[in-house]
């Protein structure tokens, strides 16, 4: 049977319009290994240059932000511990409670103690925060190098499917897993 309008016969295929996709070429960027190691080790030698190495650009303020104000809270807690020290070591030398020089005249020398003590556990406390948030910042920096290698093409896929089961007159909901090589 031919027809009428270009001569072809129907058992004949039209190349010319067929498009064909190589399924062999990949889009993906070759994974790089050394990745994550260098984003660790730039944090390291700099918070927050791991993450510039990644790109992730809106992570550098939080890591200065996590970093900073433990920093700032060890410095003031250290300040106000050596002004307590200090006071208390005046008294200790013999000038009585509320003398002239004294910077705190109605604080009792048990309380000097206590506010020491504190101070050099908020202190302490503040320089692990510091340092957990720096180890952190190294972590981050590695994982999410990682992560930026793992494959989410559509060559693997998970995708919610829902179906009406005529048979049976009910739905049916589930998930479908597709590998495509």
């Amino acid at each position: 049977m031919t027809l009428a309008q270009n001569n072809k016969t129907t058992d004949e295929v039209d190349t010319s319009i067929m498009v064909v996709k190589d399924s062999t070429k990949t889009k993906r960027d070759p994974i790089n290994v050394l990745a994550p190691s260098k984003a660790a080790f730039y944090s390291t030698l700099l918070p927050g240059l791991g993450q510039a190495y990644n790109k992730k650009y809106w992570k550098i303020p939080l890591v200065y932000v996590a970093i900073g104000i433990p920093t700032y809270l060890y410095i003031k807690n250290d300040k106000d511990y050596d002004l307590y020290r200090d006071a208390y070591r005046r008294r200790l030398s013999g000038f009585p409670q509320g003398s002239v020089g004294d910077p705190f005249p109605n604080v009792t020398d048990d309380g000097l103690i206590r506010a020491q003590q504190q101070l050099r556990r908020n202190k302490e406390l503040a320089l692990l925060i510091a340092i957990g948030m720096y180890a952190l910042n190294i972590v981050d920096a590695n994982v999410d190098a990682h992560l930026l290698q793992f494959n989410v093409d559509e060559d693997l896929s998970i995708r919610p499917h829902f179906r009406y089961n005529e048979m049976e007159n009910n739905t049916n909901l589930g998930l479908t897993l597709d590998f495509k090589f």
